[in-house]
């Protein structure tokens, strides 16, 4: 059985690692900060508290504060928006992470996802897992335009980011065509690597 800190390390690395896979910067906090990660969504930068989600039936619970014993007993403390962006949770059981923007989850101590359907069918106000996964908020074209949808539902499009990131062509009503600049597969020759006459 893990420690609260040993599932919070494996949580945090996970969450690097499955960011990482889509291409996305990840910094960790040298201070201590609220924030454990620094999401690079360029040029945008997200700081993002990492939790352990549990899965219970067909929900993953994050709870989304923390908690410290203080003399007056259990003290409890939520993120605010000038602490952190947003959540990202990893799940064991389901091995996927969630990315949950603060923005979308305000003022909640704990965030409810669903698996599968409710046993009644509800589907208004039920938060689909499949949603939040990160390859669904985070990965592919058009991320940023994700990330800007508001609690009410209403999608508030940001565009590509950077702007004009896509590889689409121009449609010729203006624009300058395809922007994104391609990573070199490898490194040049002699960067990041020492030789013997350089030592």
């Amino acid at each position: 059985m893990l420690t609260t800190d040993q599932k919070g390390a494996v949580a945090e690395l996970a969450i690097a690692r499955q960011a990482a896979e889509l291409g996305i910067g990840v910094w960790a906090a040298y201070t201590v900060e609220r924030y454990d990660l620094i999401f690079d969504l360029r040029p945008q930068l997200m700081r993002v508290q990492c939790k352990w989600a549990s899965r219970y039936e067909d929900v993953v619970i994050v709870r989304c504060c923390s908690n410290r014993r203080s003399r007056d007993g259990l003290l409890t403390k939520l993120y605010s928006a000038d602490q952190i962006d947003a959540f990202a949770a990893y799940c064991a059981d389901t091995d996927h992470c969630y990315f949950l923007p603060l923005a979308t989850f305000a003022g909640r101590s704990a965030i409810r996802l669903r698996l599968a359907p409710t046993r009644n069918n509800q589907a208004a106000g039920v938060n689909w897992a499949k949603d939040f996964e990160f390859a669904a908020k985070l990965g592919g074209q058009g991320a940023i335009a994700q990330l800007g949808e508001r609690p009410d539902g209403i999608r508030k499009v940001a565009g590509s980011i950077p702007a004009g990131s896509t590889d689409q062509p121009s449609s010729g009503g203006g624009g300058s065509g395809p922007q994104r600049t391609p990573r070199p597969a490898e490194l040049p020759p002699g960067w990041g690597v020492e030789t013997a006459e350089q030592r």
